[in-house]
């Protein structure tokens, strides 16, 4: 009797310990969401509100009048970053005003990227004060969704889930678009949901989805690659019809911005083919030889990811694969400016990639591959502690 009833409780003791594992690692996701919403909070000053999260510099020479009648927090030095610039257009969101021009560095390349400057004045009901605080708030509103959105592919209430749900949400790249109140932060949102309806077969809406988002950033665009691959002529139409519904409202936004500057706004990425890939590697190798922990743990990990992926090839079926794929074809063409870990920018723009590959390792990973490929593509978090 004992023999034959010892079986049946072995099911039942293992369902328990996975129950009591999956609270844990629950418990653990909750947590972490309110470390991240204390942190934020410490980013709060009466009279100024959350401007101390966007990064305005000290002296009122190069601020809109619309700004100067706003009482905001100012940096004399460190902490001044480009969000004060997306800040003041959305002041500004139809670029009315000449005088937002002399506010920004590049003005026709920052126009460019307008979306977010709408959201911010439409959640700000058109008042300054009120849209300044949208606009700094938009990144953690941002982070807290993909907390909710990310957890469909890595779902937090297991060890691996909890591990790559935490990578992607603490990333260097993400943090650092929420410190500073910058783009990268609700493109990511946007291209997460691209990804999400491609999946759900809703593909006019994944396409809409990455045109919107091409007005925050050009590059996210490449959202676009989740739109499912073509088995007929029919399917191949719709492809391209989904092709032009992803870059028409950035076509359209050029025009207009054509109308107001006279001039080939178009300061894209650098992709001189002569350099195809060198100034990553350049980078990169820099970084090893000057013995640098931040720049190699920055740069590192995205040659991880963009290894994975690329070893990943068999896996051009899915979704996320053909995003991550895009993106690691951006980073041969990326220039050196952006490449430098100093500026904080190549993770906030390849910010899909670390998702991708997380999300690709999850699902794929066996055994005792996953947790040597999770920690080698997010060294980034090494240098992302200090960012908060």
């Amino acid at each position: 009797m004992e023999s034959g009833g010892a079986p049946a409780r072995q099911p039942a003791a293992a369902t328990s310990s996975v129950s009591r594992i999956g609270a844990a690692c629950t418990t653990i996701a909750v947590a972490l969401i309110v470390y991240f919403l204390v942190v934020m909070a410490r980013f709060y000053h009466p009279g100024t509100g959350f401007t101390a999260l966007i990064g305005f510099p000290a002296g009122h020479d190069y601020e809109v009048p619309a700004l100067r009648g706003v009482p905001h927090y100012d940096y004399s030095g460190i902490g001044v970053y480009d969000g004060q610039f997306y800040a003041q257009l959305a002041l500004d969101p139809l670029l009315k005003n000449p005088q937002t021009d002399h506010a920004m560095d590049l003005a026709p390349f920052r126009a460019r990227r307008i979306l977010f400057s709408w959201t911010a004045y439409v959640a700000g009901l058109g008042r300054p004060a009120w849209i300044l605080e949208a606009y700094a708030l938009q990144n953690v509103a941002a982070w807290l969704l993909l907390a909710w959105l990310l957890a469909r592919w890595m779902p937090p209430s297991t060890p691996r889930g909890l591990a790559a749900w935490g990578a992607c949400l603490f990333s260097h790249g993400l943090l650092w678009s929420v410190r500073f109140s910058l783009l990268d932060g609700p493109s990511l949102v946007l291209t997460v949901l691209a990804v999400r309806c491609a999946e759900d077969g809703r593909a006019f809406l994944a396409a809409a989805l990455a045109g919107l988002n091409g007005l925050g950033r050009e590059t996210n665009v490449i959202g676009g690659l989740a739109q499912p691959l073509p088995r007929s002529a029919a399917d191949a139409l719709r492809l391209i019809a989904m092709a032009i519904v992803v870059v028409l409202p950035l076509l359209v936004w050029e025009d207009y911005l054509y109308s107001i500057y006279r001039s080939n706004i178009w300061l894209g990425v650098d992709a001189q083919a002569s350099r195809f890939g060198a100034e990553f590697a350049a980078g990169l190798l820099q970084a090893v030889r000057g013995r640098s922990l931040f720049d190699v743990c920055i740069l590192g990990s995205l040659f991880v990811q963009a290894g994975y992926v690329v070893t990943q090839v068999r896996r051009g079926g899915e979704a996320w694969w053909r995003v991550a794929a895009g993106y690691v074809l951006l980073l041969l063409v990326l220039d050196k400016v952006l490449v430098s870990p100093s500026t904080g920018a190549i993770t906030r723009v390849t910010l899909p990639l670390t998702v991708g590959f997380n999300v690709l390792l999850g699902r794929e990973a066996k055994g005792g591959r996953f947790w040597p490929w999770l920690v080698a593509g997010n060294l980034h978090l090494v240098p992302a502690a200090w960012i908060l």
